[in-house]
């Protein structure tokens, strides 16, 4: 089975169960997925890193309102989402 499909797959199953479990949440997953062979154990690291620390850096995130960065003009398809809600 080729990597979409598994991952379009497991996003409609986790979804469902979240709209079960959560009926007055709206949930949307991120409009794409950036796929990776990693080739080696450098790699390896790196994207575990990245993996660990990425969520510390919300608040820097220029797609957080919260952010002193904040600026969706960098990207139309959250900016649609954030003036559409």
């Amino acid at each position: 089975m080729l990597l979409p499909k598994i991952v379009q797959q497991y996003k409609a199953s986790v979804t469902r169960k979240i709209n079960r479990l959560q009926k007055d949440l709206l949930f949307q997953w991120q409009r794409s997925f950036y796929d990776h062979v990693i080739r080696n154990e450098d790699e390896l690291f790196r994207v575990r890193e990245y993996i660990q620390n990425n969520p510390l850096r919300w608040d820097l995130d220029r797609e957080n309102p919260l952010s002193k960065n904040f600026d969706l003009d960098h990207n139309l398809y959250w900016k649609e989402v954030y003036d559409s809600a």
